[in-house]
């Protein structure tokens, strides 16, 4: 029988270590609009690709990366990083960064609420947190809720990797509690027809169809209070 720490280096590789250039490109939209800067963490960095997309967008004057596998091999050499369990991520020093970005992180993770507390604890006073994860709500995860007993992120399909599925209400009930504020909720924009998920709503209607319903992922922001607030 695989240990605890063993079964949680499985499930982070049988996911690869990454996410979709939608999720990334967004996100990195997200951080432009909201001019964000100074030190960044890429949390549940994986393989490091979304690590060096950060590095490559010239906006933060540091970048760290942290997930449970190993430093990638070619990552630059200013780039720290955090090997940890992020199940169990405390150890990094409070009040550090001034972004923490958890890109298809959170459904990983055994216990948001507690992840959501350990990410306040790291951002400094007045820091950002950008999060994506699958979005629940969409037409395609509700057919397949209603059809199979399960959000379409959440199949045996995608199971160990995938564990712990949120909406929207469940994320803004999570970050407030962990004493976020302003939190607000964006969409990739981009999201696979029900039975053909190679094909999108965007191409079948030519762009129109965006926002909730039309997007597999979601896109929470939120921030750490300043002291005067």
């Amino acid at each position: 029988m695989l240990t605890l720490e063993e079964q949680r280096l499985h499930a982070a590789e049988a996911s690869g270590g990454i996410s979709s250039e939608v999720i990334y490109d967004r996100i990195l939209k997200v951080i432009g609009d909201c001019d964000l800067r100074g030190r960044a963490l890429d949390y549940g960095a994986g393989i490091g690709n979304f690590t060096r997309k950060l590095w490559a967008s010239g906006r933060f004057e540091q970048i760290d990366g942290a997930d449970i596998l190993p430093r990638p091999e070619n990552l630059p050499s200013a780039i720290s990083w955090h090997q940890l369990d992020l199940n169990d991520a405390d150890v990094i020093p409070a009040r550090s960064f001034d972004v923490v970005i958890a890109a298809e992180v959170i459904e990983h993770l055994e216990n948001p609420r507690k992840v959501a507390r350990e990410w306040f604890q790291i951002l400094k006073p007045g820091g950002s947190l950008i999060l994506s994860t699958p979005n629940n709500e969409s037409i395609r995860s509700l057919m397949a809720l209603l059809v199979r007993g399960h959000y379409v992120a959440f199949l045996d399909s995608c199971y160990p990797a995938h564990i712990t599925a949120l909406l929207r209400k469940d994320l803004l009930r999570i970050l407030t509690a962990a004493g976020f504020s302003d939190v607000r909720f964006d969409f990739t924009n981009h999201g696979g027809l029900p039975k053909l998920p190679a094909m999108s709503w965007q191409q079948v209607s030519l762009g129109l169809l965006k926002g909730c319903r039309f997007s597999d992922n979601v896109i929470a922001t939120a921030k750490a209070p300043s002291p005067s607030q």
